[in-house]
Parts: C-alpha cells; sequence; structure tokens
C-alpha cells in the first residue's frame, strides 16, 4: 500500500489541524454567543464592546438595558467577533462616555475599583 503525504501549511499545521482548530474555534463563539444572549435575556437586552487584551484574546464587556453588567473572554478577537454576531446585540467601536453611563455601580464596584483611591478602605493588613 502506498502511503499519502500530507502536506504542512507555512506553519506547520495539517489541513485536519487548521479544520479541528477552525471547529474549537467555532464551538467557542456559538457557546460565548449562547452566554451573551442569556445576559441580554436577564438584563432586558445589552450592548458590548470588544476589548483586545494581548495573547489572552479578546474581552467581550457587556451592558444590560438595567445598568447591570459582566464581561466574558474569547481565546482570540476573532472569537469574539463572530460570538458578537452571533448574539445579535448592538456592539460599539469603543467604550466611549455615553456607552459608560449605561452602566449602574454598586457598592461592591466602588470599594473594589476606587474604593482605595478615593476614601474606600485600605488595603492595609
Amino acid at each position: 500500500m502506498a502511503e499519502t503525504a500530507v502536506e504542512a501549511n507555512e506553519t506547520g499545521q495539517t489541513p485536519r489541524t487548521d479544520a479541528r482548530k477552525a471547529a474549537r474555534a467555532e464551538r467557542r463563539a456559538a457557546k460565548l454567543a449562547r452566554e451573551i444572549g442569556a445576559f441580554a435575556k436577564q438584563h432586558g437586552g445589552a450592548e458590548g464592546q470588544l476589548a483586545y487584551i494581548g495573547q489572552a484574546g479578546a474581552r467581550i464587556v457587556l451592558v444590560g438595558r438595567d445598568g447591570a453588567w459582566g464581561d466574558l473572554v474569547a481565546p482570540t478577537y476573532a472569537v469574539a467577533e463572530s460570538a458578537a454576531a452571533k448574539s445579535g446585540i448592538v456592539m460599539h467601536d469603543e467604550f466611549d462616555g455615553e456607552f459608560a453611563l449605561k452602566v449602574r455601580t454598586g457598592p461592591y464596584e466602588w470599594s473594589r475599583m476606587a474604593g482605595i483611591q478615593v476614601g474606600g478602605p485600605s488595603n492595609e493588613s
């Protein structure tokens, strides 16, 4: 029997490996889209913004119509874009002032994010 050679592309990946990676990325995007949809449903709708976070991938920041917010992390920016498109929510190019005004924060956020700088609990032991 003759063996068939499988040629690798310039990254050393075979077509089968590339197909597996693409399928994995598609499954991850679909899962993220479901999570975005669940957030939107729970909060009366949602808007979002994508932020590249280096090798860690991309952050999908979500703001619900009720002001609740959350985020998800995708392994790549492309997966984040795909998930956002599948979810059907409105996406913003940047987290500008108008979009930021939609976020409602509570005591937890003030304590964790700004508390040390504006008179909140100190980090001292």
